[in-house]
């Protein structure tokens, strides 16, 4: 997408009083807003991102900003004002990738035009929320406004565990950062507002596949045989059942199966079967524990029932554990731009986010953007075909980036 370059007092509205600088101008919303439907109308899986790291790539280009694809091939990372190379800089995190499901809008525009693809979790939003605030950044570091050089990094790939945040990580994104923050689409807040929340706001997640093995035979003889079916039913009942006894309960441990798989014929014990799901945990301490409790909850279930188990324990992402100072930080930054008022707390949610490893290195924090209309009873989600977004919240996003930002480099 390409439009006029615009001089930096038309990106931003001058603030009035003693206010921050750094609300959008009339022009940039409505270019944000063609960027995300563009975006919505051409998604792309994770490490595909090739057409949207191009559009980012050129408008941030177009900017006078100089982006870096990483190494991946896909994604991007951009500074915004010159690093001293000393303070450390806040960066400011956009995801980018789509989901492999169909999009089943009908009543607009920017529909995806791509078959069983779909920006269904608002990934569009977000890496146009960042994009937003860093043209804005560009423009108040033009005009002397900027305290602090920022980062911008878009990665590719969230919904691929274990994250395209550890390729992005690999590629350098937190050298010289000293705090990130992010926002993540929430349609159960209404647009206009945020959430937040100290300590963890997502869960842990990992994927299990397991395979059951054993001699066959006829279901006249089932006594001759290893009973995979019965095996299967128990591993998938009894599992999940024995780590609820194994754990404390206040960690949120959860195997849920999404695919068991045996058999082809009615008179015949097959000789093999498969399961899989997913494991969620609350709690980081337990999170790191649980491979170990799974795979031997496993082959004590598996091995009463005489089947061999293999198991595949795919490790996902931790919990998203919020900083208590950055929370603040957009706290402080939303009371500025709408008051304290726009401002929800927040529960801690079963979904992943591989936001998460980048905590690891740096503290951090991941904010819930509401985009739900006001006063809308669709009971949308996200992960479904017919996720959409009242495109408020582009504007909220980017005004909560530019002013965190503002914030950090005068602390």
């Amino acid at each position: 997408m390409k439009s006029r370059a615009s001089r930096p007092e038309d990106l931003v509205d001058q603030p009035g009083g003693g206010g921050l600088p750094g609300r959008l101008g009339d022009e940039l919303r409505a270019e944000l807003i063609a960027f995300r439907r563009d975006l919505h109308m051409h998604p792309e899986l994770g490490n595909q991102e090739f057409r949207t790291t191009a559009a980012i790539k050129d408008r941030l280009e177009r900017a006078g900003l100089k982006p870096r694809v990483l190494d991946v091939g896909t994604g991007l990372v951009c500074d915004v004002g010159e690093w001293d190379g000393v303070t450390p800089m806040l960066a400011l995190r956009a995801d980018i990738d789509a989901l492999p499901i169909p999009d089943t809008k009908v009543d607009v525009p920017y529909r995806s035009t791509v078959p069983d693809r779909a920006h269904a979790c608002g990934h569009d939003v977000h890496t146009t929320t960042v994009l937003g605030a860093g043209l804005v950044l560009a423009a108040l570091d033009r005009q002397g406004l900027l305290p602090n050089a920022v980062r911008l990094v878009f990665q590719p790939a969230e919904e691929v565990l274990p994250g395209g945040a550890v390729d992005a990580i690999a590629s350098g994104v937190l050298e010289g950062v000293g705090r990130i923050i992010a926002v993540h689409c929430d349609p159960k807040v209404d647009a206009g507002k945020i959430g937040l929340r100290v300590g963890a706001i997502t869960s842990a997640c990992d994927r299990l596949e397991i395979s059951l093995d054993g001699p066959g035979g006829h279901t006249a003889r089932p006594h001759l045989t290893t009973d995979l079916v019965t095996a299967a039913a128990r591993v998938a009942v009894d599992v999940p059942a024995l780590l609820s006894r194994r754990v404390d309960a206040r960690s949120g441990l959860v195997l849920t199966w999404g695919r068991l798989h045996t058999g082809h014929a009615p008179n015949v014990v097959p000789q093999h079967a498969e399961l899989s799901g997913t494991v969620r945990c609350l709690d980081l301490e337990a999170w790191r524990d649980a491979p170990d409790l799974v795979h031997a909850a496993v082959d004590e279930v598996a091995g009463m029932h005489q089947a061999k188990s293999v198991i595949n324990y795919v490790r996902g992402v931790p919990p998203v554990v919020n900083d208590a100072e950055s929370i603040g930080l957009l706290d402080a930054a939303m009371t500025e731009r709408r008051g304290a008022y726009a401002i929800e707390d927040t529960e801690q949610s079963l979904g992943g986010e591989d936001f998460s490893w980048y905590l690891e290195h740096v503290p951090g924090a991941m904010a819930r953007l509401g985009v739900r209309p006001p006063g809308d009873t669709r009971g949308l989600d996200l992960h479904r075909g017919n996720f959409d977004v009242d495109e408020e919240a582009i504007t909220v996003g980017v005004e909560l980036f530019t002013a965190a930002a503002l914030l950090a480099g005068r602390s």
